[in-house]
């Protein structure tokens, strides 16, 4: 079953693909991931799965942790770059699929930890990626999400739009007791639930998708705007070195599949 917005998907991240790994954004900040890892626990035994993979990044840094890690993303570019690197760090325990989240080509219980970062905001159907990620799940596995928390539900709403016009492949941010939801509602019980500030410069988040210069601009003015105390936006800008930053809100969630 393809995404509805697959081809949104495939334009973006194959624009993206080039500089996803860039320092100059925190979407693949090592102290985090360390972090995150740390948290996780793998042990040498274990086969990962990581859902809407991207370049790779966080199931290159489990590689030395684990027996086995598969990479599925929809995205053949960020695939390739993720390949690319992994050959480079010498990791032969990796493996990378093809493949939508929504309809997963893998047997029942068959991963140990099922995880995925920073891709939720871009499926259609969460519950189907959800249900697929606990269905390819180890009885006594562990499911790690991680994604960024939607704004108050007030401007929720302003928050989507603006994401979506820098990001045509963005749908919708979840609140956190919409993510508590899909693990209560799959049985799974909730091992850790915490969410981390991550400062995002707004020229770096812009230039990371190439959004186009009409469109930059005019998120900048809402950006400024916000900043000056008018209209709000969600982001809760805020100016720093004359630039403008705002804080994403990282929620880290682990939940265990019942034997």
């Amino acid at each position: 079953m393809k995404p509805e917005n697959i081809e949104k998907i495939n334009h973006s991240f194959e624009i993206q693909a080039p500089n996803f790994e860039s320092k100059s954004v925190n979407f693949t900040k090592e102290e985090y991931l360390n972090y995150t890892i740390s948290c996780v626990a793998p042990c040498k035994e274990n086969t990962l799965l990581e859902i809407a993979a991207g370049t790779c990044a966080c199931g290159r840094s489990f590689a030395p942790l684990v027996q086995t890690v598969v990479c599925l993303d929809a995205t053949v570019p960020m695939l390739q770059i993720g390949q690319q690197e992994a050959d480079k760090e010498d990791l032969s325990n990796m493996v990378f699929v093809k493949g939508y989240a929504e309809e997963l080509p893998f047997l029942d219980n068959s991963f140990d930890i099922v995880f995925s970062r920073l891709a939720f905001h871009h499926f259609t159907d969460v519950t189907a990626a959800f249900s697929e990620m606990v269905r390819v799940l180890k009885p006594g596995g562990k499911l790690v999400m991680i994604d960024m928390e939607a704004a108050d539900e007030l401007l929720r709403k302003t928050e989507d739009e603006i994401e979506t016009q820098r990001d045509p492949s963005h749908v919708k941010n979840l609140s956190k007791a919409e993510m508590l939801s899909l693990y209560e509602k799959h049985g799974l019980a909730i091992e850790k639930c915490e969410t981390t500030e991550m400062p995002q410069r707004l020229e770096n988040w812009l230039a990371l998708t190439r959004t186009p210069d009409l469109i930059r601009e005019k998120i900048r003015q809402r950006m400024q705007a916000d900043v000056t105390g008018n209209d709000k936006t969600g982001f809760s800008p805020y100016l720093k070195n004359n630039d403008i930053f705002f804080n994403q809100k990282w929620v880290l969630t682990i939940g265990k599949k019942g034997i």
